[in-house]
């Protein structure tokens, strides 16, 4: 072996050498992602909605029909006579068929109810909120990322791009439009850089579920 010229004692690369470090170039993540965030990160769900709002209509309307039935069984206890409002109710449940319009009215608005109570225990909610994966050396780590923060992000990243005038960017669960006005340079080349710039900014956000980039460009007079 020969040493290189101004370094004494440091022998040349061998070509063994020389296929590992290429191969470790090649193995090193890219530019702006940290090691752990790769496709080894596991993927987190969205948050879950603790639903505040419904849980309180429901239990508020509940505690009151409750508490307006007591009063009136507590007076008919006392010797009383019952409500008119609950002498009514009986009389038109007795005497109304099953099939009456007003009968099949409540009983749909029940069932819909109903249906949108379940739907609210068995969804999670926050649909604005965008799930981030979580570090491969930290599962535990929850984060999450608002839609209208994520598209001011690619907003600011294509307005980076040469030839882009003016952005307006949607993002959506599964999906991502940007549209973008060229005020120079060709459109394809305009497309291009910004569908490969949006792209990398949309890993460097880190999503759990990457959405869909779509990209329109449209010429516009100076």
């Amino acid at each position: 072996m020969t040493s290189e010229p101004g370094l004494p004692g440091r022998s040349a690369p061998s070509a063994k050498e020389s296929a590992v470090e290429e191969s470790a170039a090649k193995k090193a993540p890219p530019p702006g992602r940290e090691p752990g965030d790769g496709g080894s990160g596991r993927r987190t769900r969205r948050p879950w909605s603790a639903r505040r709002v419904p849980a309180a209509v429901v239990a508020l309307v509940l505690l009151v029909a409750a508490v307006v039935a007591l009063v009136d069984v507590v007076a008919v206890r006392a010797g009383r006579p019952a409500a008119a409002w609950r002498r009514h109710l009986t009389d038109e449940l007795a005497t109304r068929p099953v099939d009456d319009v007003w009968m099949l009215t409540g009983a749909a608005v029940a069932a819909a109810l109903g249906v949108w109570l379940i739907l609210l225990a068995l969804t999670p909610g926050l649909r604005h909120w965008l799930p981030l994966r979580s570090p491969a050396d930290c599962p535990w780590l929850r984060a999450s990322l608002d839609r209208d923060g994520a598209a001011g992000l690619l907003r600011d990243a294509a307005l980076r791009v040469p030839g882009v005038g003016a952005a307006r960017v949607r993002v959506r669960r599964h999906r991502v439009r940007a549209r973008a006005d060229v005020r120079f340079r060709d459109s394809r080349q305009v497309k291009d850089d910004l569908t490969a710039v949006l792209d990398e900014e949309c890993g460097r956000l880190a999503l759990a579920r990457p959405p869909r980039l779509v990209v329109r460009v449209r010429r516009r007079a100076h």
